[in-house]
This record gives C-alpha cells, structure tokens and sequence, in this order.
C-alpha cells in the first residue's frame, strides 16, 4: 500500500532531524552562532509539526524520540562544558580527595595535581577558581562514570544513567497523563522536544534526573505513597538542590500524619546522602558556591536585568551584590505564597509546582538554556504552554558564545522575554476566562 503525502512528509522530517542532531553532536562549535540557530528553528519547527499534525502513534513518536537521543552516546557535549566538571570532581572522589576541599586552581597553583588528572582536562574547566556545585547523588554519579580513564568514556557511561532516567521521565509522563484524563499525545511535547534532546541527552545535564525524581515523587502522590514521595524528593534534591523550594507545596495539600510521613522519609534519605561527604569542606565549599552564585553572575536574566538597570540609574554601578539576596528573599516569600495560598481542590500539584519554578527562574540572576526543560516536563501535564514558547526562545541566549568567551545581547535577551511574558498574559488570560464560564455553567 502507497505511502500518503504526509506519512512521507513524516519520514523525510524525521531523517532531517536525525541528520541535524548528528551535525549539532558531532560537527559544530559553540561560537557556530549561525549554523547553531540555524539548525536549531529546523528541529523546533519539525518538533512543533509534531506535536500537532503527526502522521506515527504516540508510541512511534516516542520510539523516534528516543533513537534520536541515542544518536549522541558517542558525542562530547559542545554546548557545554559542565561535563569537564563532573568528571573532575568524580576523579577527585576515585582519588580519596573530598570534592568540595579545594577550588581546582589550588591544585595547580600548589603542584598538587591528582595522578589521575591531567591538566587538560583542568584547562576545560569553565570556573576553576570556584568550588562544586554539586550534591552528594550527583557526585555518585561522577564517580561512578569515572570509572573510566578517559573523558570519551565517562561521558558515555554518564549518558548511558542519563538516556536511563529520560525514557523513564517518558514513561512516568504517560502514566501521569493517564492519572490526570490527559491526552497521551501531550508526551511528544517533552520527549521530542529539541531543548530536551541537546540539553539533556547531548549537553548531560543533570535535570534530567531531577525531573524524573520529580515526576515519581507527582506518581507516587497521585497513588498515595507519601514515604515514597518523600524518598523520590530527596534523590530529586541530591542531583540539583532546586527542588527543596517546592516542599512547601505540601503543606496544604496533606494531614499532618501524612505530611509528617512524607517530610520524615526526605529527611531522613537526605540525611543518608549527605552524610558520606559531610564535614567542614562541604558546608564551606557549597555555601561559598551558592553565595557566589547569587552575588557575582549574570546570565540570561529577566527580572533581575531590569533591577540592575534601575540600580545604575539610581547608584550608578552594579547593585547585584545586593539585588541578588534581596531578590531570593522576594523569591522564597512568593514561592511560600503560591504553595499556602493555591487551592488543593482547583491547582493541580504539576500546574503549582510549574509556577513555582517559574516564579523562581523569573527572579533569578542566571537563567540557562537547560534551566527549561524542567518547566516542559511539568508542563505537559498541566493546560498551560508557555514553557513549549520558552523552550525555542531560550535557545537564543546561544547567540552570545563568540570564540573568546560570551558577549550578551540585551536586544535578545528583551526579545526572548518580551514574546514570553506576553504569551504567559495570554495563557493565564484565557484559563481564568474558562474558570469564569466554568463556575456560570454550575450556577
């Protein structure tokens, strides 16, 4: 039997795709501003294609989706270099060296570079003179992937746990929107979504074992498992400590037995996770990493720019110093205002925790590319498509690399958010409208 026009119009769609994912994974650099953009609207445009008018089942989109992740195991993330990072704290640990004793320039300025380390691999460290980041699961992670001596080998051992977790976040996503009467077909908005692919898949970032905690943790809540719930938070905040602001969203939602079920069970995992590599270096590195992160960079923001502009007009120099620890209070007083205020019986769990981290990212000094796909995956199981738009403007902010380093552009910075905010007015617009006919219908 013939294939239709637009069966064959899928399959040429899908080889271009392939061939655009090989190209970003295997032939092209970082400052490649064109090239990158270039290919990057092909894939969005044929992501959106779809999502909307594809001619394969879901389960064909999704087995498409996942080829399409496979065809990067053998590729070195080029659109970032936290690889080099994870690979050098995993080596620390393989070492018997606490990863959070020493930034990685006291090594080399004190001739104390590790046996298994070479300064190769130092020179591909992109902040050398600041201590890890990372919490206790991540580093299981490192030091589980330097398990080989060559940086080609732990980047394949750590996208073997990354391509794990992915099809697992898929299915949980199709689970879900089971859970919660929701087309199936809504998967294809986060498993073939292009940001998704090159940033977790290609780029190794760890959201992506964040959002599949996160997504257990939504599993297990919808069928009551609350200690598990609380165990899947846990390891959510052992790869990236984002998720301990939506703890609060709980409580409202529990009775103070389940709630203590719950709380207990995180504690205590947290605990466990904490405690291998608990002592003064660790308290010290971390909070030395986290003050940093609030009061010295600058990436992609929204809000904050706008702050900071206000701070030169009015000071005249740079008020992140102390724009960024005001903005975090703000933005743990907003956070805790959406969890106690949200209404249990109307806002679903996936919809409050996608304002949740919206409501931060919004504030926040440093907004990456990666930072989104967390908001996808959310968004999937709730009405609202903003972080779908996000997902191809943030992708923008690439336009900055140039050989030597990056250079921001504040005209796509306002582009970016400027479309954004406004769809957002849209969405929200246009949900409050329904719930308006909604409660008319009832009356």
């Amino acid at each position: 039997m013939p294939l239709s026009l637009s069966k064959k119009l899928s399959f040429i769609l899908v080889g271009v795709s392939g061939i655009l994912y090989l190209y970003l994974g295997y032939f092209i650099e970082r400052h490649q501003s064109f090239t990158l953009m270039a290919s990057y609207t092909v894939l969005f445009l044929i992501f959106i294609y779809f999502s909307r008018n594809s001619q394969f089942s879901v389960r064909g989109v999704v087995f498409i989706a996942l080829t399409f992740r496979l065809l990067f195991f053998f590729s070195i993330p080029v659109l970032s270099d936290d690889i080099y990072r994870f690979i050098w704290d995993g080596k620390l640990l393989h070492e018997g060296i606490h990863p959070f004793a020493h930034v990685p320039s006291w090594f080399v300025n004190n001739d104390q570079l590790p046996n298994s380390i070479n300064i190769e691999l130092y020179g591909n460290l992109n902040s050398p003179e600041y201590f890890t980041i990372y919490p206790p699961m991540a580093q299981v992670l490192f030091w589980l992937s330097t398990f080989s001596k060559s940086i080609l080998g732990s980047v394949i051992i750590f996208r073997v746990f990354t391509f794990a977790v992915e099809t697992g976040t898929i299915l949980l996503l199709i689970k879900l929107s089971d859970l919660y009467s929701l087309p199936r077909k809504n998967v294809i908005l986060y498993a073939f979504n292009p940001l998704v692919i090159l940033e977790l898949t290609g780029n190794l970032h760890l959201e992506s074992f964040m959002i599949f905690f996160l997504l257990l943790g939504i599993y297990a809540y919808k069928r009551t498992q609350f200690n598990v719930v609380g165990i899947s938070m846990a390891l959510a905040v052992g790869a990236k400590l984002i998720p301990l602001i939506v703890y609060p969203v709980f409580l409202r939602r529990l009775s103070l037995k389940k709630l203590f079920i719950l709380y207990f069970s995180s504690a205590g995992l947290l605990i466990l996770l904490f405690w291998p590599l608990y002592d003064r270096a660790l308290v010290h590195g971390m909070s030395s990493s986290i003050s940093l992160y609030f009061q010295k960079f600058e990436f992609n923001a929204s809000i904050y720019y706008l702050v900071r502009e206000l701070g030169f007009l009015l000071k005249g120099y740079n008020i992140i110093a102390t724009a960024g620890p005001w903005l975090s209070v703000i933005t743990f007083l907003l956070i805790l205002g959406l969890a106690l205020f949200s209404n249990p019986q109307k806002d679903r769990t996936p919809s409050v925790w996608l304002w949740i981290l919206f409501v931060y990212f919004s504030m926040a000094i440093i907004v990456h590319p990666w930072y989104v796909t967390s908001l996808i995956a959310l968004g999937v199981l709730t009405k609202y498509r903003f972080p779908i738009l996000w997902s191809g403007l943030i992708f923008l902010s690439y336009l900055g690399y140039n050989e030597t380093g990056y250079d921001e552009n504040m005209l796509v910075v306002i582009i970016e958010y400027g479309l954004l905010f406004t769809f957002i007015a849209y969405e929200v617009n246009q949900v409050l409208k329904q719930r308006k006919l909604s409660k008319i219908a009832v009356r």
